[in-house]
Parts: structure tokens; sequence; C-alpha cells
């Protein structure tokens, strides 16, 4: 009995020794991109919808979630002396209803769609890229209003904006660092 259970304990070790290099590390912390990227230019997102500034709300939160991280430099222009950019253009937000009392609509989802691409311009290489990233985000309009589009929804509750703009921010940088 001894001789078995010394055993086990053997290859117990040796399975955990293997796992230290798997591959491996923590949500949010985790990197694909090449070793030579150091410095990633983020313009500003274009935008081609009605909603005003989203295109520059949602390029800050894509920036400073990419500070965040603390592994790279980042600048808002892929003119200057960058490895890689990360463009993107917002080509929609709508706003569709998703529960209903007898009346109207009680519960609405926002969804946020952009095109985003990550090239590496020491290869000329996209590494990632989604054509049609989308968010979404639920919620219940105040003061029981009905709300038609995304504008007026935006103009009804003033902090949604940041609020989707960060969700977003964190989504394309998770995708990206973590190649989800």
């Amino acid at each position: 009995m001894g001789r078995r259970q010394g055993l086990r304990a053997i290859v117990v070790a040796i399975t955990l020794l293997g796992l230290g290099g798997c591959g491996y590390s923590l949500a949010g912390r985790g990197s694909f991109l090449p070793e030579y990227i150091r410095v990633i230019g983020v313009p500003e997102f274009t935008n081609a919808t009605t909603v005003f500034e989203v295109e520059r709300r949602v390029s800050e939160r894509v920036r400073g979630e990419l500070i965040g991280r603390g592994r790279y430099k980042i600048v808002a222009t892929e003119k200057a002396a960058v490895d890689a950019v990360l463009t993107g253009a917002i080509s929609s937000i709508t706003v569709v209803p998703v529960a209903f009392n007898q009346q109207q609509a009680t519960r609405y989802v926002l969804v946020l769609t952009a095109a985003i691409e990550f090239k590496d311009l020491k290869t000329g290489k996209v590494l990632w890229g989604n054509p049609a990233m989308q968010f979404r985000e639920e919620f219940e309009p105040t003061g029981g209003a009905v709300i038609a589009d995304a504008s007026e929804f935006f103009g009804q509750d003033t902090n949604a904006l940041e609020r989707i703009a960060t969700e977003f921010g964190r989504s394309v940088v998770s995708a990206l660092l973590e190649a989800f």
C-alpha cells in the first residue's frame, strides 16, 4: 500500500509540474500578440450612426482599457511610430423592445455593432478582426417612456453612453488580447 501511494504522489507531482507551462494565464492578463508590439495606435473610430460622439467615447474607452493592461504604449493615431494599429467603424446602434406590459414596452436591448481590425504594421498582417462585433445591454426606460431610436435613448439616459462605451471597450480589448 505504501508503495502505491508513493507512486500516486509522484504522478500527481509530475502532472502539477507539467501544468506550470501549459500557457494558461489569469483572465484579463493574457496576450497572444507578438513580443515586438509595444506601441499601439488607436485612432478615433468612425461613426455611421445618428448617435452624437459615440465614436469619441468608444475610442477613448478602448484606449483606456489597453492602457489599463499596462503592457503597451497607446497613442491616438496610426501615423506615429506604432507597431500595430486598432481601427474601428461603428455601423449601427439599435434599440429593440424585449419585454412588454399590456400597453407598451417595459424593457429594451441596445445593440452596438462595429467592425474592428487589429493590424501588425511590421508584417502587414491582420492579427485579429471582427467585421460585426456586437455589444448588447438591456435597460428599462425611465418614467415609462417609449423609445423609438438610439438617439432618443441616449438623450433620456445621459450615463448610458458612458456605460456602453466602457463595456464595449472591455469586450474589444479582451477579445484582442486574449484571442477569444
